[in-house]
């Protein structure tokens, strides 16, 4: 099947407090995104790229694609006011009813090359392929009266991207009303009473959002050979 990558990279960046958005800062020596990218071209090397950035940075990407050399084929969909708008207008950028589409957080290049291509494969035959980690650490629920109560961590996932589809199905599931409650897109695929399909991902597949993640991206990098 045709396989796509959605690389979703709408954010402004605030909590970061540099003066351009994070998707755009270096690390080890290029651009998040470039890292991003690079990642799912290396990892299914017919992917077809889709990088949806707001319409306002595109002349920005175009000079950083310049100034860092950058060759590898994607094309520019611009982004909505919320990520649920992002996702959907990239969607709408795909003409097709039928493959694959990974559903990717831009500013998380660390995501292995395995994660990827099993993505791929476990959607092709369930529908849909969600990428969790386990927790580490112990969980408490908190009730609104500030009472909290103990929670057994091992039901519990933390949920990553890519998050990967049959295209038709999450096409047809982003065709509602943006509500709420859908953090990300394995709800909004759920919204149509479909269930998701959990795989692996891997712990070093941090969203990159603050300081002192662009601290740790750096020591990844060093360690992956990024």
């Amino acid at each position: 099947m045709k396989k796509f990558a959605l690389i979703v990279a709408g954010g402004s960046g605030k909590r970061m407090g540099a003066p351009i958005s994070k998707q755009y800062l270096p690390v080890a020596g290029k651009p998040i995104l470039m890292h991003t990218l690079e990642r799912f071209r290396d990892a299914v090397p017919d992917v077809e790229l889709i990088l949806v950035i707001p319409p306002a940075d595109f002349d920005f990407w175009e000079s950083l694609i310049l100034d860092y050399k950058f060759t590898i084929p994607h094309r520019l969909v611009g982004g909505g006011k919320s990520r649920f708008q992002s996702v959907k207008n990239g969607l709408d950028a795909i003409n097709s009813e039928v493959g694959l589409v990974a559903i990717h957080d831009g500013v998380r290049p660390f995501v292995r090359h395995e994660v990827i291509r099993e993505s791929f494969e476990v959607a092709e035959k369930t529908g849909s392929a969600i990428a969790v980690v386990p927790l580490k650490d112990s969980i408490r629920r908190l009730s609104d009266d500030g009472k909290s109560f103990f929670q057994e961590r091992q039901y519990f996932r933390l949920v990553q991207t890519p998050q990967t589809f049959h295209l038709a199905k999450i096409k047809k599931a982003f065709q509602v009303p943006e509500l709420v409650h859908f953090t990300d897109d394995a709800t909004v695929y759920e919204h149509q009473g479909w269930q998701v399909t959990l795989i692996s991902g891997n712990a070093e597949n941090i969203k990159i959002t603050t300081p002192e993640d662009m601290d740790f991206a750096e020591y990844l990098a060093s360690k992956t050979g990024h």
